[in-house]
């Protein structure tokens, strides 16, 4: 377990950084999100990216006319890099934080490649924290990994049955189900989630 915590560490994931070795990075806005997006009603919507990393989903929605986007890392280099990148996007706020004392009142949290690398033992806080950040009917929307990766995390994968359990007892799921748009090198080991505060 402290193994496990010290993967959540500011240090951790800041050394990621500055080392270069971020993986997830793809370098672009996830399809999936994209599309999601394009098809959300309402631009001046509260939305959360925790654990952006290059937040090149933010890029997209402030393209599409979002008006109200928040991005939260516990690295320093990341929202160094972030607060240069969105320096003239009065749209975007960029804090360095810990998602987990982070407060804030959202109408919509992004979802991508952030939940994967919290420790497992951390999922059923994620959850809680995530619910208690999202006003009435506020939505948890992107992508889980569909796949155990059959080594040390992170990332750190599941199932669909572990996540429906997970996130029950606070969201209602509208959908989870396979991702039919994932990149390629993820085909076939993701879930799009579309859930719903109780």
């Amino acid at each position: 377990m402290e193994g496990e915590v010290e993967k959540l560490s500011q240090a951790f994931w800041n050394e990621r950084w500055q080392s270069g070795l971020t993986g997830w990075d793809v370098g672009y806005a996830s399809p999936t999100i994209a599309e999601f997006m394009r098809q959300y009603p309402d631009k001046n919507a509260a939305i959360l990216i925790a654990g952006c990393g290059n937040a090149y989903e933010a890029e997209f929605l402030v393209a599409q006319g979002f008006t109200n986007i928040t991005l939260v890392d516990i690295a320093p280099e990341a929202v160094a890099r972030l607060q240069m990148k969105f320096d003239d996007a009065a749209q975007v706020k960029v804090i360095c934080a810990d998602f987990f004392t982070h407060q804030g009142h959202y109408d919509l949290m992004l979802e991508q490649t952030f939940f994967c690398a919290i420790p497992p033992a951390r999922r059923g806080e994620y959850v809680q924290h995530a619910a208690s950040l999202l006003n009435d009917q506020g939505k948890l929307a992107g992508l889980l990994f569909d796949t155990d990766f059959g080594r040390e995390g992170p990332p750190f994968g599941g199932s669909e049955a572990e996540y429906q359990a997970l996130f029950a007892p606070c969201f209602t799921t509208k959908v989870m189900a396979p991702c039919y748009n994932s990149i390629p090198p993820r085909a076939g080991s993701e879930l799009f989630i579309h859930l719903i505060k109780k």
